[in-house]
């Protein structure tokens, strides 16, 4: 004899099937799925995207020109001088600028790639001791010409940017 608060179990009678748990709670798969997705901020229904809003221009004074590829070439320059770009005459260092990634790397040359990967959209840093950048979502690898690395999620390079720095190490200016 049992009691109201003990009950007997027989894995192979009792399980449930993931449909019939739905029902019991009075959820659809549907209002489940909706539930699930407003509670995640949309972040797992939602579609990725290879081409993802770029961050804006910056609006600091230490920087003039268009970084956003969406808005046309990119051509712009920044003051090395200021405390928002100065992080760059240090080797290893790196700054994300609206479309843009700019490195100090290895050997002391400043190199600039699309900040986005191409596989999900993750975000692309500057790693010195591999001597590339790595995308921050998944870890795919591109060498400083933008070219992926074989082996990884990314199936397509981003854009290399050309760089020049005025005779007095100053200004850094990123072109198309």
């Amino acid at each position: 004899m049992k009691t109201n608060n003990q009950v007997e179990s027989n894995s192979t009678t009792d399980q449930m099937k993931r449909g019939e748990f739905l029902r019991s709670l009075g959820m659809s798969s549907a209002a489940l799925m909706a539930f699930y997705c407003m509670g995640t901020g949309l972040t797992a229904c939602s579609k990725s995207s290879n081409d993802p809003t770029p961050a804006p221009n910056p609006t600091s004074t230490a920087f003039t020109g268009n970084a956003d590829a969406s808005k046309g070439a990119i051509n712009f320059t920044l003051d090395l001088t200021s405390t928002d770009y100065g992080k760059l005459k240090t080797v290893g260092e790196f700054v994300s600028v609206g479309s843009v990634v700019v490195a100090n790397a290895k050997g002391n040359k400043l190199i600039a790639v699309g900040r986005v990967c191409p596989h999900q959209g993750g975000n692309l840093e500057y790693k010195l001791q591999q001597d590339l950048f790595k995308c921050n979502l998944h870890g795919s690898e591109f060498n400083d010409a933008g070219k992926v690395q074989p082996g990884w999620d990314a199936k397509s390079d981003v854009a290399q940017y050309k760089t020049s720095l005025s005779t007095d190490g100053n200004k850094l200016t990123v072109t198309a």
